[in-house]
């Protein structure tokens, strides 16, 4: 096993990936010779060549149609898009391209490429490199979205990811960059898109969360646990395609559920999954599905407000408590 920062496992996927496979390419802004603005791509450029890791101008637009282009003719790109934030700019291509193409050309088209980004609040970075836009891409058929939380799965998915014939939407937070966790380097990790983690199990009420709020989410647990509150926490992982079975199992044990996403409340990723949660739990429900989120507004810049309106481990153990009443 190896201790490794959630940035490296990123890096050593794509080291195996394109070692495995050469039509596995990397483009994207300063992703090469600088190695990517969070060191993702660090050394690849040098190892792989100018060929297969390409800097890129900036067009997120432009740059989405080339890795629609580059999957359709035999190849496998990989594409860093900098900051979730400018996903609007590639939503052309991925809804009128990328996630039709197999659809109206009878599956005699794949579509087998990653974009990869980064997004979410906590870095004091503003409105304009904060946001949570896993709803956005997550509303697809057609795309699968996946927002790993640790360096083990980050490495898993993101294999798995770049082997699926599909177009895969893989989400980061730039809070993850330098956390740490055991990676078997032995293994090849492949983790099954699709497929959600439980991270604690517990008996009294379900925190089903996604990418950074799975920490928060751990925290709340331990919170809690203080006040003899048994939380059982998931980490959805894949957001789309959705494990509606293991959301179904969880709320059968504990009657009560939390969902907790960084993204906006209105039309926002927890509200489908509260919806899923009351069209498949009803039955098991003791309470109405409670929801932790960013409220509708812009991150703020100033620190103290950014840290006031972010989901938290507080904000979530009291809407669990809320709802066991």
């Amino acid at each position: 096993m190896a201790k490794l920062r959630y940035a490296e496992a990123l890096n050593t996927a794509l080291r195996e990936e394109m070692t495995r496979d050469p039509s596995v390419f990397l483009f994207g802004e300063d992703i090469g010779t600088y190695g990517g603005v969070f060191k993702v791509s660090k050394g690849l450029m040098e190892e792989f060549g100018e060929i297969r890791v390409r800097d890129t101008p900036i067009s997120e637009q432009a740059l989405t149609a080339m890795a629609v282009t580059a999957a359709m003719t035999g190849t496998r790109p990989v594409l860093e898009i900098m900051y979730a934030d400018f996903l609007p700019l590639s939503l052309d291509a991925l809804i009128n391209q990328a996630s039709i193409y197999e659809y109206i050309w009878k599956e005699q088209v794949q579509m087998p490429f990653v974009l990869r980004t980064q997004g979410g609040g906590g870095a004091g970075a503003g409105a304009q490199h904060s946001k949570a836009l896993d709803a956005l891409v997550a509303h697809i058929p057609g795309l699968q979205v996946v927002a790993p939380v640790t360096p083990s799965d980050a490495r898993g998915l993101l294999k798995a990811a770049i082997r699926d014939p599909r177009p895969v939407i893989f989400l980061e937070h730039k809070l993850l960059y330098n956390t740490r966790g055991e990676v078997d380097l032995e293994d090849e990790g492949l983790i099954e898109i699709g497929k959600a983690r439980t991270v604690t199990e517990g008996t009294d009420v379900s925190i089903f969360a996604t990418s950074k709020m799975v920490i928060e989410a751990e925290k709340a647990a331990t919170l809690l646990a203080a006040d003899g509150i048994s939380a059982e926490v998931i980490d959805l992982r894949s957001l789309r395609p959705l494990d509606a079975a293991a959301i179904q199992l969880s709320v059968a044990k504990t009657n009560h559920a939390v969902v907790v996403n960084e993204g906006w409340k209105f039309c926002g990723y927890a509200a489908e999954i509260s919806a899923t949660i009351m069209e498949l739990c009803f039955d098991d429900l003791d309470a109405p599905v409670a929801r932790v989120t960013l409220p509708d507004m812009p991150v703020p810049y100033s620190q103290p407000l950014e840290d006031a309106v972010l989901p938290n481990a507080e904000k979530i153990a009291a809407a669990a408590r809320a709802t066991l009443g």
